[in-house]
This record gives C-alpha cells, sequence and structure tokens, in this order.
C-alpha cells in the first residue's frame, strides 16, 4: 500500500486523551501521604528516566526498517509513547498540587483525621476496618479509601465511640466508629540515615 494512502499523524491524540483517573474535587487539596507521595514521584521518574527512553530508542530502530505504515514495532511505540507522555502530564500536575499530610502526627489520638485507620460497625453489627487516603493512593482491594468518598467523608472529624448516619444508595444507616488508629511517628533511626 502507498503511503500516501496511509494516514499517520504523530500529532493525532488517542481517543482517551485524559488520563482515567480519579477526579479531584474542584477547590479541594490533593492530600497525600508522604510514602503515597514518594510512589507517585518514583513512578514518574522512573517514567521519565527508564521507560520513556527505553521506547524512544525501539521507535528509533523500527523507524529505520522503512514503511512505517505496516511497521508494528514503530505503531505500538509511538502509540506507548503517548501513553507514556500522558501519564508523565498527569503525575507532574498531580504531585505538583500534592498537599504531603502525614499522619503518624495525629498517632494517639480517638479522632478521625486523614491517614486514619477506622474500625466502625453498621447497623448489621457487620464491623469493618478502612484506612482513609488521597485520591491517587487509595486501593479499596487493600481496605483503603479515598478522603472524598462518601465512607471517609462522613467519618472524618468523628471519635471513637460516635454514631453517625451515612447515606447510602439503599438508604441511610447507623455506624458506629469503634477503633481509630494511626501509623506510628518514623523515628530518625526508621529513616535510614545514619547520622
Amino acid at each position: 500500500m502507498s503511503k500516501a494512502f496511509t494516514k499517520e499523524n504523530d500529532a493525532a491524540p488517542d481517543d482517551d486523551e485524559e488520563f482515567d483517573a480519579p477526579a479531584l474535587p474542584a477547590g479541594r487539596k490533593n492530600y497525600v501521604t508522604p510514602q503515597g507521595y514518594a510512589r507517585l514521584r518514583a513512578e514518574l521518574l522512573d517514567l521519565i528516566d527508564s521507560e520513556r527512553p527505553r521506547v524512544v530508542e525501539i521507535v528509533h530502530w523500527a523507524a529505520g526498517n522503512g514503511d512505517r505504515s505496516e511497521n508494528g514495532d514503530y505503531l505500538y511505540g509511538k502509540k506507548r509513547l503517548r501513553e507514556i507522555d500522558r501519564r508523565i502530564r498527569f503525575l507532574t500536575k498531580r504531585l505538583e498540587v500534592a498537599e504531603v499530610t502525614d499522619p503518624s502526627a495525629h498517632a494517639g489520638s480517638d479522632q478521625v483525621f486523614f491517614g486514619a485507620t477506622v474500625t466502625y460497625a453498621d447497623d448489621a453489627g457487620t464491623e469493618r476496618t478502612i484506612t482513609i487516603l488521597g485520591v491517587d493512593e487509595a486501593d479499596a482491594s487493600q481496605g483503603q479509601v479515598s478522603w472524598v468518598s462518601p465512607i471517609a467523608q462522613a467519618l472524618l472529624k468523628s471519635r471513637t465511640g460516635d454514631v453517625i448516619r451515612l447515606a447510602t444508595p439503599a438508604g441511610a444507616q447507623d455506624i458506629e466508629v469503634l477503633a481509630v488508629a494511626y501509623p506510628p511517628p518514623r523515628s530518625a533511626d526508621a529513616t535510614g540515615s545514619d547520622a
């Protein structure tokens, strides 16, 4: 097939231009734990220093192999570069507005703040334990919820023993805060410094 009949536009965005990520509430801060910030920053640096240069090298090699319209390595590499660049932009923006908050500052408190691990019981007596984290670091499969989630919003500022009302799709229910815990403060020895 003649190159004249192929459409190749390296600047053309993918259909899913925006990276599929949780939205931040308008006018609200992007709270994140120091560990979450470090993970996001490490991912960004890995993309910039390792992944992107490796893919650029593959694309450069593939471009030298001739007809780009039927060159799978070239086409896949260009697509992967767009994905990497989109993720780099996303991480850069999120890290720029991140508000690093250390939950260990509340160690020993019985009040629920960002970073708390909360055990609560619902109307049926079922106990659940969740940790309230940042939008970019929460993982529901690990019992972590975003601080903007309905359960976190209901629990924030409550104390052990409080009964609060949680609005759910099935209707409102009362939940009781059974325990609140925070990670212990990091000592100088735990940071790995030999000072």
